[in-house]
Order: C-alpha cells, then structure tokens, then sequence
C-alpha cells in the first residue's frame, strides 16, 4: 500500500470554500449553501468519495452549462401524499433537499409523503435526507438512480448506476439507525479513493473490461465495471442487481427520469450515453409519521431497545462486536468536528486547482 499523505482542514471552511465555489457559478447563496452543506455532511459523517472530492466535477459540468445553477423547482404530478418534481436539471444537492423537505410535509398532513423526482443530478449522500425525516420523528426513505457504472449479474457491460438506497429509524435516547448503502459492492467514489491514494481494491468489488475480476481501480475506470452487491450468485450477487433494479425503477421510471445505461453522466469524463429515455436522473424520497402507525414514544423506545440488545450481541472472535448501521458515521461525525477533516493530497490538489481558476481563496 502506498503512503498517503494528507492534510486536515476544518469543515467550516471547508463548507465555506464550497458554498463561494457555488455562488462564483451563479447559484444563488441559499441554495449554493444548501449545496455545500450536503457535501459537508458527507465529510463528517467519513464518507469521502461524496463530500469536497466530489468539487471538481460539479465545477466542470457548470463550467460547460451542462447543469442549470438557477432551476425553477416544479411540481408536475400530485395528491396529498404523492407528487413528481421537475428538478430543472439543477443541482441535485439544490433539487434533492427541496424535495425531501416536500415529503416530510406532506407526511405531516397526511401521514406519510412520498416524492419522485427527474431532470436531476447527483445529490450526494443518501443519509443527509433519512436524517432529516428522523429528526422529524419520522420514518425516512431516500434513493437515486445513476449513470451507469454497474454490471448485472452475469453480464459484463455497465448497465445499472451504483443506485444507492438509505433509510433511517428514530430513536429516543439512542441515536437514528441510519441503514445508507449502495447497491453494487461499493460505490464508485471509492475506486476513485483508492486510485488517489495508490491502494488496491479487494477482489469482488469490480471487473476489468474483459468481464475479469480485478482488484486495480484503474481497469474500471479503463472500461470495467462495478458488480452488483454480494458480486456473484453463490454470494447473492442477485439481491444486489434486484435492489438496483428496484432503486432505478422508483427513481427513473415512475418519475419520468432515465433509467439504466441511458442515464446521464455526473462527470465530464464518463461516456455519455447514445440516447436519452427521458429527462435527467431521477431521485425517490419517502416520509412517514410513526405516530400514523404506533405512539411515537412508544416507538421510539423499542428503537432503543432493539439497537441496546444487539449491542450486547457476544463478539466473534478477533471483532469488536456487532455495530449498529449509522455507528461507523456518527463516530467519524463526533472526530472530524473536533479535528477537522483529513482530505488526501490529489483531492487537496483539486481544490487548490478550483481555487485558481475561480479567485477563491482554499488554504
């Protein structure tokens, strides 16, 4: 493995560096501060491939006016508890949190929300909206499409988006349980992780253009592609394609989006698809109102605990014991605020290049 060097900046400034990035390319200061924020959550929260190293493809599809940094927001479908948004092809993480907000409104009328979304981008990470309905005391749904990266199973060209799916349940003492994964062995942030800092990926995360298993990052991005969750059929690589299969068909078809491989590309350098079905990617937000179902105490105090009995599951050997989804994230949340975020150098380098480029100071 190769030495890694890194260096540490605080998230305010992180933040802030962002959110200037964002206004310098006419996205209005609310919104560009919606934006940044979305992206800072992923920092915190230790999900790198989806926070501040994700910049330099924002800046180079705003550059090229591939994204629309003022989009008008419509709602073109609805009822009480349903409703398909028009994204505009504006930033998902403008797109995303407006209507993840919707659904957590119509949940509190209705008792449950629930919101499709098209012509949207990338949105960042699934748990920054499940949080939001948990904070609510509600039950929260996220899931977006995207471009393809994903082979089915048995196949080896990519077809499916990494199409990631998140839900939170609220605690009362305890924290959310936050389930936040993606739907292929990993997401495509990390093989670009891993060829940042010259690691290999472990067998079973991808193949190379050949339909081989590969374990060097770069034979996906030389034409490979990701494997479904679980990889192979022996190991259930055929629930991972089914979940992708589902994530696509809530975020793409029932809203109006593209779908499989004819779903766009976020960055500039992904190949873009022959043809378009429809309008953008699409996302899938869900809210429900526990209180619709069962007194909201109540619930919440089973949530309690349920996560207390499985913490005190006995440990397997040469482990820790059993984590609660949500555990790894909130322990890297409670570090980073303190200490600041540990960017890796090419990352670092990116920064500095927008910097240059835009006026904005980074360091």
């Amino acid at each position: 493995m190769a030495n890694v060097e890194v260096e540490v900046f605080s998230i305010e400034a992180l933040r802030e560096f962002c959110a200037r990035v964002f206004m310098h390319f006419r996205v209005p200061k609310d919104q560009a501060t919606q934006a940044a924020d979305v992206l800072a959550a992923a920092d915190l929260r230790g999900i790198d491939s989806h926070g501040v190293a994700r910049m330099s493809s924002y800046v180079g599809v705003l550059s090229e006016g591939l994204i629309n940094p003022k989009p008008e927001i419509k709602i073109v479908r609805s009822t009480p508890s349903t409703a398909t948004i028009d994204g505009d092809n504006g930033l998902g993480l403008v797109v995303g949190p407006r209507a993840n907000q919707m659904a957590i409104e119509m949940a509190q009328k209705a008792g449950s929300g629930w919101i499709s979304v098209r012509n949207t981008n990338h949105y960042g990470i699934a748990g920054y909206y499940v949080l939001k309905a948990a904070e609510c005391d509600m039950i929260g749904w996220a899931m977006t499409n995207s471009s393809a990266l994903v082979t089915p199973l048995w196949g080896m060209e990519r077809m499916l988006g990494t199409n990631p799916i998140a839900i939170a349940f609220p605690g009362k003492k305890e924290p959310p349980i936050v389930i936040d994964m993606a739907t292929c062995t990993a997401a495509y942030g990390k093989i670009e992780i891993a060829l940042r800092k010259g690691q290999k990926i472990p067998a079973g995360w991808a193949i190379d253009n050949q339909g081989r298993v590969t374990t060097e990052p770069a034979d996906v991005l030389a034409g490979g592609a990701l494997l479904p969750l679980g990889s192979d059929r022996e190991r259930g690589g055929h629930k991972g394609y089914a979940l992708a299969m589902m994530v696509d068909l809530l975020s793409g078809a029932l809203s109006g989006a593209n779908w499989g491989p004819f779903a766009p590309p976020f960055a500039l350098r992904q190949t873009i698809p022959t043809r378009s079905v429809d309008k953008g990617i699409g996302h899938f937000f869900g809210a429900m109102r526990v209180d619709g179902f069962i007194d909201s105490d109540s619930f919440k105090s089973q949530v309690d605990e349920y996560i207390r009995v499985f913490r005190a599951t006995k440990p397997a050997p040469g482990t820790s014991g059993p984590l609660i989804p949500g555990d790894p994230e909130r322990e890297a949340e409670g570090i980073r605020r303190k200490s600041g975020v540990p960017l890796v150098l090419p990352v670092v380098n990116d920064l500095r290049e927008i910097s240059k480029k835009t006026g904005i100071p980074f360091d």
